[in-house]
């Protein structure tokens, strides 16, 4: 099964939460980046329908798969920082 860990971090002024070091958007508070983290977790875990994706890889070819709705990763957010 797949992690998805979204960390807290210090950004651009902020906070916001980072997934495979790309941020969301800046929040002016620590606890509204927390708090928009977790709801980003909790939505990745609500299954959904069984669709075909299209996707660029690591390589940058472009893939199409089929996914299933059910197959939904595990979260969690982390948050190292010092408030």
């Amino acid at each position: 099964m797949v992690k998805v860990v979204y960390e807290v971090v210090e950004h651009d002024g902020g906070w916001a939460y980072k997934f495979n070091n790309v941020f969301s958007e800046t929040f002016r508070t620590h606890e509204a980046a927390h708090a928009a983290a977790a709801r980003a977790a909790a939505e990745q875990r609500v299954p959904g329908r069984t669709e075909v994706i299209q996707f660029e890889d690591g390589q940058g070819n472009w893939r199409e798969e089929t996914v299933r709705g059910s197959d939904r990763p595990s979260t969690e957010v982390v948050d190292r920082s010092k408030r």
